[in-house]
C-alpha cells in the first residue's frame, strides 16, 4: 500500500499540472470534485483508424482510470496521518531530484565522454583483469561448407578449401552457390554449442575432432557432406582471446571513465558554485 500511494502521489505531482486542470465545465469531458478533464487531454489516445466501438472503449477507460487515480488520491489525503504524507513528499522531492540531476549529469557525460579505447589501453586492461576473462565454453575458429554428396570435383574443392589462400578464397566465393551452406570467415571466435547448432553433423562423438587447433575434418550424414578446417581453439577455463573480449573491455573502460567523469563533474560544480557565492557552508 506505502508503494501504490507513493505512485499516485509522484503521478499526480508530475502531471498535474497539465493533465488535472482545475476550471469550469466548458469543454470538459468528465469531472471529479473540482477537477477537470478536457477534450484536448485525450485527442490522441485514440490510434488513427480505429473503429468508432473500438475509439469509445478506449476513450472510457481512459476516463475512468483518470477517476480512480484522483478519488484514491483523494482517500489517500484524508486517510494518511501527516506523518506518512511528509514522508511521501520527501520522496516524491527526492525522486524529481534524481531524475533531474541525472538527466543532465547524463547530458553532460555524453558531451565530455571519450569512447575510443587505444588497442593498448585494451590489452594492458585485459592483462590487468586476465582472470576475469576465463571462459565458460570451448571457442573455435573455423570456416565449414557443406554440399551434396558426390559432388562435382570434390579433390579441386576440398585442396582448395584446405590451402585458402587468396585464390582459393575467391574461388570458393565463386562457387559458393553449389554450397547448402558456408562460412569462410575464420577469423571470428564462435562457442562450440553455436558450430553444433548450425552444422547438424557435429556431436558429441567428433566433438574432440572439432577441439583440435589446425585440424580438418570431413563428415557426411544421409544427405550432405561436411567439410571444417579448424584454425585455432580455446578450451573452456582458458582465457578468452583479447579480440572476443575486446567490445566487453570497451564497455567496461568507457563505464569506468563515466564514473570518473561524473565525481569530477560534481566537484567541478561544487567548486564553482563555492567560488561564486552560490554555495556556503555555515559553522
Amino acid at each position: 500500500m506505502k508503494h501504490f500511494s507513493l505512485i499516485i502521489i509522484v503521478l499526480f505531482w508530475f502531471v498535474g499540472c497539465d493533465f488535472f486542470k482545475k476550471a469550469d465545465e466548458e469543454g470538459a469531458v468528465a469531472r471529479v470534485n473540482d477537477v477537470y478533464l478536457y477534450k484536448n487531454d485525450i485527442t490522441d489516445l485514440v490510434p488513427e483508424g480505429a473503429s468508432s466501438e473500438d475509439s469509445a472503449l478506449i476513450v472510457n477507460q481512459y476516463i475512468n482510470r483518470w477517476a480512480s487515480q484522483l478519488l484514491l488520491m483523494d482517500g489517500a489525503m484524508l486517510n494518511l496521518n501527516e506523518s506518512k504524507q511528509q514522508s511521501f513528499t520527501k520522496l516524491v522531492d527526492q525522486y524529481k531530484t534524481d531524475l533531474y540531476t541525472k538527466a543532465y549529469l547524463d547530458a553532460l557525460v555524453k558531451k565530455n565522454i571519450d569512447t575510443i579505447v587505444p588497442k593498448q589501453e585494451a590489452e594492458l586492461f585485459y592483462e590487468a583483469n586476465k582472470e576475469s576473462f576465463k571462459l565458460n565454453d570451448d571457442l573455435l575458429q573455423l570456416r565449414y561448407l557443406s554440399l551434396p554428396q558426390n559432388p562435382i570435383d570434390l579433390d579441386t574443392i576440398r585442396k582448395r578449401f584446405k590451402r585458402f589462400n587468396n585464390d582459393d578464397k575467391r574461388y570458393l566465393d565463386s562457387i559458393s552457390v553449389q554450397f547448402k551452406a558456408y562460412s569462410l570467415n575464420d577469423s571470428m571466435w564462435v562457442k562450440y554449442s553455436q558450430v553444433a547448432d548450425k552444422v547438424p553433423v557435429v556431436n558429441s562423438q567428433n566433438k574432440n575432432q572439432l577441439l583440435k587447433k589446425s585440424n580438418f575434418i570431413q563428415l557426411k550424414d544421409s544427405i550432405n557432406l561436411y567439410l571444417m578446417q579448424v584454425k585455432d581453439v580455446r578450451i573452456q577455463n582458458n582465457y578468452a582471446p583479447l579480440e572476443y573480449v575486446s567490445s566487453s573491455i570497451e564497455q567496461i573502460v568507457i563505464n569506468k571513465r563515466k564514473l570518473e567523469l561524473i565525481k569530477q563533474l560534481e566537484k567541478d560544480i561544487t567548486k564553482d558554485a563555492i567560488k561564486n557565492k552560490q554555495f556556503e557552508i555555515y559553522e
